[in-house]
């Protein structure tokens, strides 16, 4: 392990304590940001060389060493292993090592509050990209399946109990429809990101005329921060990427129960790949869907972290706090959550089984063509609530004979209302239920065929 001397250390007399330092300590996870750092160093030399701070001699060394430390990090598996207070003292480490004392005037016009900023923002802008990829990856695998059973029938469920039949491939869309604002959240979230705070020093900002746009612009920032203090003490950027990624949980949790209840042996609807399931221990004969219980599990640990990065910045007056290192574990674990949800969702997607038959079977029970007739008797002047009164006393009758509603004697139907006669069976098929349902976001053949043509239109945006 190498030595580090600190960035701060000449108005100390004394050494920190041992437990306090390894408290104090964030390089155990902030070496994340290493490249990240690196570069917007690189960037910061550029500056620096610019407003004559550095020479072009300098400069030319400074990032000519930063340069080789990213390459170095990548063939060297014992690069990382010291006892750096945070990953900027152990990048000035690396680089005065390199290349002596020029490597000292880098921190120049900088402080560790507007460069950890930055980092966090350009790390996470790379993020933001790779969760938005696995995002669409999981939307066209919806589609494939959608588009493989576009003809399947199952039933729509309200409070988990039968409504009304929907194509499989209408249900598919429901939760493409979530992912497409789920994207559009995570795209609106990049934009505050994509903001640079470098320039903004402690809180205060610089007094070297460092061209703050041209270093953003070298760094791919969309513009520069207004306020320096607002700037280091920001971190509204990560709560609302966190909880963009909440709500995008929470839509994987959703899709993760559904599954999960179809492939149970009550609803029999989808049967899940081997590789993506597990046994029982004990019971010989299981098949558990533990990757989608997993998904549903993981929801609650990325709402943690949302609701984490509220508590630390609700109290703390500007500018910067050291409470908020405590934001770079809350973020990452999110990004790794949220990217592992993602892969195993669309391997789960393209990988299940369909049971027609099953759908198809439960979609024709249980009454649920019973609004169709409310509208069938609704289409012969009746009022909707007396037909809805009526519809009822049918579906009350057929249980009493236990029949469903197609397969009831029409003089059965016609003692409770003269209005219904022999078309009322055209009315109750089954496809005729789907079929009826023809205005926008509707359940028929050619609304769904129109949502999955236009979904995947919007997959090759």
């Amino acid at each position: 392990m190498s030595g580090t001397r600190k960035l701060w250390g000449g108005r100390f007399t004394e050494a920190p304590d041992e437990t306090f330092a390894e408290f104090n300590n964030s390089f155990r996870f902030d070496k994340r940001l290493f490249e990240a750092d690196v570069r917007a160093s690189i960037a910061h030399a550029n500056g620096l060389r610019r407003a004559a701070v550095l020479t072009k001699g300098e400069a030319n060394s400074i990032i000519g060493a930063l340069t080789q430390l990213l390459d170095d990090s990548r063939i060297d598996f014992k690069f990382f292993d010291s006892n750096a207070e945070d990953v900027h003292s152990f990048i000035e480490q690396k680089l005065v090592e390199a290349i002596g004392e020029t490597g000292l005037k880098l921190h120049t016009g900088r402080s560790r509050n507007d460069q950890v900023a930055t980092a966090l923002r350009l790390w996470l802008r790379e993020e933001i990209d790779e969760i938005t990829r696995l995002t669409r990856e999981l939307q066209s695998a919806i589609v494939d399946t959608a588009e493989g059973f576009q003809k399947v029938v199952m039933p729509g469920y309200t409070h988990l109990q039968r409504a009304q039949p929907v194509l499989f491939a209408h249900w598919c869309l429901a939760y493409f429809e979530m992912l497409k604002r789920d994207r559009a959240r995570l795209a609106d979230a990049y934009e505050r990101v994509n903001v640079l705070p470098l320039g903004s020093a402690a809180l205060a900002g610089t007094s070297f005329p460092i061209d703050r746009e041209a270093v953003a612009k070298e760094l791919g920032f969309r513009e520069v921060s207004a306020n320096s203090m607002d700037a280091v003490s920001d971190r509204d950027f990560a709560i609302e990427f966190v909880g963009a990624c909440s709500i995008l949980m929470m839509h994987l949790s959703r899709l993760a129960e559904d599954l999960i209840l179809y492939c149970s042996q009550e609803f029999g609807f989808i049967e899940l790949s081997d590789g993506v399931s597990t046994g029982s221990s004990l019971m010989p004969q299981k098949k558990n869907p533990d990757a989608l219980e997993l998904i549903r599990g993981k929801a609650g640990r990325v709402f943690g972290h949302h609701a984490t990065l509220l508590a630390i910045m609700k109290g703390l007056p500007l500018a910067y706090n050291k409470d908020m290192q405590e934001d770079k574990e809350a973020v990452f674990d999110t990004v790794d959550t949220v990217k592992s949800c993602l892969s195993v969702a669309g391997i789960v997607f393209a990988n299940i089984k369909i049971n027609e038959h099953r759908m198809r079977e439960a979609a024709e029970s249980s009454y649920m063509n019973a609004t169709e007739l409310a509208d069938y008797l609704v289409r012969k002047g009746v009022p909707f609530r007396t037909a809805h009164d009526v519809a009822g006393k049918v579906v009350l009758r057929a249980m009493e004979l236990k029949k469903e509603l197609d397969e009831m004697p029409v003089d059965e139907l016609k003692a409770i209302s003269s209005d219904i006669d022999e078309d009322v069976f055209a009315i109750l098929t089954l496809e005729n239920t789907i079929g009826s349902k023809l205005q926008i976001g509707g359940t028929s053949s050619e609304q769904v065929g129109q949502g999955l043509k236009d979904a995947r239109e919007y997959l090759t945006k």
